[in-house]
């Protein structure tokens, strides 16, 4: 960790949404300038496009006495990944115990049993029951410990959050507002939907993401392909979308995602990239390398440091454009 997560969202410190810090990156000269979100329909140009995740955040956490299960991912079979973890006096930590047809008793009368271990840390599980109305019912959004307490899961909602199915918020979108996009459209910089579902991604661990639930539209991808024959950019507003992008540049356009960029590869389908601040050993990281380059990408991280931006999905944003 940084010392500098932010542990409440920005309006609890006064501020709206799009107030959050923005730190600009530039590719072709390197240089790096400090603005606020509300800025970026000056910062982009017309022509653009940006792509956006319509996942919506699921409240994925349910809660038992010692224990909590972390809801991340349908499987095709109709099984879930899921995660255990051992609830503390502040939020949870990483929990090694569960096994192998173990049933784990519910809130409401529901029983969830262990299958077996898909990853080190996740488990695929069996609900007797339908997991989202159960999740709606009996769950709350996740939280890690460097969020002090519980918000509503409005606040880890995005505006553009449409397909329930995120156990944890695509939030480089949640600095958006209907304002904003308002301002963003009227300059002539166009907004297209993708769809991944983002699973867990525990901050005690340093893993390789796993397998995602993702669609692109023939639309969004149409429209990517006229604005970058037409001399725009296309930018992707998270890591997911790049995710999403890349992986349909690579000719599939739905199903399931296992593809990681990485610098070696480097990205195809995205000229620019909206997204968080992210931990040193993060694999996001790769992909930040991939779009920014190790040199740019490294400064702009010693200028968040010194700054003092704000780490996580309640924090700062960072565009390399």
């Amino acid at each position: 960790m940084t010392g500098r997560e932010a542990p409440e969202p920005p309006e609890a410190r006064g501020l709206r949404r799009d107030e959050v810090r923005l730190l600009v990156a530039r590719r072709d000269t390197g240089e790096i300038t400090h603005r606020t979100f509300a800025d970026l329909p000056r910062i982009l140009s017309p022509g653009d496009l940006l792509v956006v995740n319509n996942s919506a955040t699921m409240p994925a956490a349910v809660r038992l006495d010692r224990l909590a299960v972390h809801f991340s991912s349908r499987l095709p079979s109709g099984e879930w990944l899921v995660e255990l973890r051992r609830r503390t006096a502040v939020a949870t930590e990483p929990y090694s115990g569960g096994a192998p047809g173990e049933w784990l008793p519910l809130p409401g009368g529901a029983t969830l049993r262990l299958l077996g271990k898909e990853t080190p840390r996740l488990w695929r599980a069996s609900l007797d029951r339908d997991v989202l109305s159960f999740l709606r019912e009996h769950g709350v959004p996740i939280r890690y410990s460097y969020v002090k307490r519980d918000w509503p899961l409005s606040d880890y909602q995005t505006v553009f959050g449409v397909v329930p199915g995120s156990a944890e918020m695509p939030s480089a979108g949640r600095p958006f507002t209907p304002e904003l996009v308002t301002a963003l459209v009227s300059r002539g910089i166009s907004v297209a939907p993708i769809t991944l579902h983002t699973g867990v991604a525990s901050p005690e661990k340093d893993e390789p993401p796993y397998p995602e639930r993702f669609s692109v539209s023939p639309h969004t991808a149409r429209l990517a392909a006229l604005t970058r024959e037409s001399g725009g950019r296309v930018i992707a507003v998270g890591t997911t979308v790049v995710r999403a992008l890349e992986t349909a540049a690579l000719g599939r356009t739905d199903g399931w995602t296992s593809h990681i960029v990485t610098p070696a590869e480097g990205v195809r389908a995205v000229d620019g990239l909206i997204t968080g601040l992210h931990e040193p050993r993060s694999s996001h990281l790769l992909m930040l390398t991939a779009v920014a380059g190790p040199e740019l990408l490294s400064r702009s991280y010693e200028a968040a440091l010194r700054e003092g931006y704000l780490w996580h999905e309640f924090g700062d944003t960072h565009l390399i454009v």
